[in-house]
């Protein structure tokens, strides 16, 4: 999809179009939404939102988060990992979260995968940052696209499921990848745009310290080595 001008907020910020005017959206795209997160706890628990996220709006996921915390034991995947069938069933009897039984066991069972991560990997960090794709991945020549899917997130979907994680598609990588701050969609005029790209130019990357910077820039990939490699 090709997007052209962010809108001006009553407050004179300019925003992507996509913040709207509810208050707790345009926080989010304010203050979250495509700023480099490089803490463990903070990407496993993006994943998995956004895996409940599927078929449903942001907005719905977002306004549950505090509650899908409390459910999950803020996304620990450590203590996750040990959730068993009581625990299904106590989950799936929660009104405040999205009570889907497959994205439920979906949780549970990549806490167990990102367990073996950080075991093998490092830490998840060192693994999603290593995915960094160069800048010019997307063709923007012709105008600001915003992609669905790109071939990183379509390779970082095919390693994920070969490592036995679950609701990990293309979309959904894609969409992790854009929030964590993997990429910069933000649009060109959206003020957080620039906040975002500093973040980024400052940002020593988990596992890789400054050699992370020459390797992006030669579109190289310079984290873990892809599952069955």
């Amino acid at each position: 999809m090709t997007i052209s001008e962010p809108m001006v907020g009553d407050d004179g910020v300019a925003r992507c179009w996509w913040s709207g005017t509810a208050p707790d959206y345009i926080e989010y795209h304010d203050h979250e939404w495509g700023r480099p997160v490089v803490d463990d706890v903070g990407l496993f628990e993006k994943i998995c939102l956004e895996g409940f996220q599927s078929g449903l709006a942001w907005i719905t996921i977002l306004r549950k988060r505090e509650n899908f915390r409390a459910a999950f034991d803020h996304f620990e995947f450590g203590v996750v990992a040990d959730y068993g069938e009581d625990d299904v069933t106590r989950l799936i009897g929660n009104a405040g979260i999205v009570r889907h039984q497959g994205k439920i066991r979906s949780t549970i069972n990549n806490a167990a995968r990102a367990v073996e991560m950080v075991e093998s990997e490092g830490s998840l960090a060192a693994y999603f940052w290593g995915w960094e794709p160069s800048d010019d991945e997307v063709d923007r020549s012709q105008g600001f696209v915003v992609p669905a899917t790109t071939p990183t997130s379509t390779l970082i979907a095919k390693d994920l499921k070969k490592r036995g994680w679950s609701f990990v598609g293309p979309t959904t990588v894609y969409a992790f990848m854009q929030a964590m701050g993997l990429v910069n969609d933000h649009l060109p005029g959206c003020d957080t745009r620039l906040v975002c790209d500093e973040l980024r130019a400052s940002l020593t990357r988990p596992g890789c310290g400054e050699a992370a910077g020459g390797a992006i820039a030669l579109g190289r990939r310079v984290g873990p080595q892809p599952a069955g490699e």
